[in-house]
């Protein structure tokens, strides 16, 4: 079967984390598609209020991935999506430790089921360009090649380094089974809500003085469009999935309209801490990484085997900017805070090289 070929269209599917926004909008699409016969949605909690009428369509079924082995053949499965990962530590789900229990042990566990299911003929799996990872020596451009110079830092990114490598091992054992592994860069758009979206609403906009990274995004549609193909079709392989062209932190900052507020990099605490004074959250060190660096991926394998360009990481985010329009705006006690946030940076800074000096 030649890549790109829809004749091998799946009859039954199983999509893992259908109660997170990705999984349910996967799902969904895939139980419209006339093509694929049943669409069967795990997930161990419920789906949130605002989702549940999108998986009308879709069997819901509250599994632990632990337990997926036996659905996997009784049901006769054709084809695993895996979407249940986790960007960024949540304390009232354990944390880090509770993160990486879901993204690594959780994979492990459906990789096992998979390998035992004798139907199984497609597996699609979720990954991220943080794949790459991000240092001083990094190249201009990564291709789905490229090895990261340096571990990430970030939890995120070592969790999709070890996902990425049980996934190799699936393949040897399993070379039967079609594996598809998109990187997705960061999403964007119209209807995403994203640690980095959240990022972009604020009206304060925490920076790291001196650095201003390229980056890029792919909307939250085209990244639906390259799942359901993976799925539809059969595109065996790694691919990263972003959109065409860049756009620097400063482009992107002065057309959400939004206001740059630097932190030194020594400093780089208070970035965490301008969020959290503004009601913002945190922001992990895969994010701070990333706006220190930047990453640009090539998507070439991408358009050339799918025979689709996801719209350009400008356009993505202009549908986002639109989306928020008249969004919140930034207050004189608000500013006020995070002035006096930088020069308290500033001030530990300047004692910390006193002290060394």
């Amino acid at each position: 079967m030649t890549p790109g070929d829809t004749s091998g269209a799946p009859g039954v599917v199983v999509v893992t984390g259908v109660g997170r926004w990705l999984g349910a909008h996967v799902a969904a699409r895939l139980a419209a598609d006339p093509r694929i016969e049943r669409v069967i949605g795990v997930d161990p909690a419920p789906p949130n209020p605002e989702l549940a009428d999108l998986l009308t369509d879709v069997e819901r079924i509250r599994l632990d991935l632990d337990s997926l082995g036996g659905l996997l053949v009784d049901l006769d499965v054709d084809a695993v999506v895996h979407l249940a990962l986790v960007t960024s530590p949540d304390p009232q789900q354990g944390g880090r430790s509770g993160m990486k229990e879901q993204n690594v042990i959780g994979t492990m566990q459906m990789l096992a089921a998979a390998q035992r299911a004798p139907r199984l003929r497609k597996l699609v799996v979720r990954s991220s360009t943080a794949a790459y990872g991000v240092s001083f020596r990094d190249p201009a451009v990564f291709t789905e090649e490229t090895e990261p110079r340096e571990v990430p830092r970030g939890g995120f990114g070592r969790d999709i380094l070890d996902i990425e490598g049980y996934v190799r091992g699936f393949r040897r054992r399993r070379p039967d089974v079609t594996a598809t592994v998109l990187r997705f860069a960061p999403f964007i758009g119209y209807a995403a809500d994203t640690t980095l979206t959240r990022y972009f609403s604020q009206p304060v906009v925490p920076t790291v003085f001196g650095r201003d990274p390229r980056l890029q995004f792919v909307h939250f549609d085209d990244a639906l469009e390259v799942l359901h193909r993976s799925v539809a079709e059969d595109h065996p392989g790694t691919y990263n999935v972003a959109g065409p062209g860049v756009l620097s932190l400063s482009q992107a900052i002065r057309r959400a309209g939004r206001v740059a507020v630097p932190v030194l990099e020594p400093g780089l605490a208070g970035v965490a801490a301008i969020a959290r004074s503004l009601g913002f959250g945190r922001y992990g060190l895969d994010q701070v990484d990333l706006f220190v660096h930047g990453r640009v991926v090539d998507t070439s394998r991408l358009e050339r085997e799918f025979g689709f360009t996801p719209r350009s990481t400008a356009a993505a985010f202009e549908d986002f900017i639109r989306a928020h329009h008249g969004g919140v705006v930034v207050t004189r006690d608000q500013l006020a805070a995070a002035e006096q946030l930088v020069l308290e940076s500033i001030r530990q800074v300047r004692s910390t090289v006193r002290e060394r000096s």
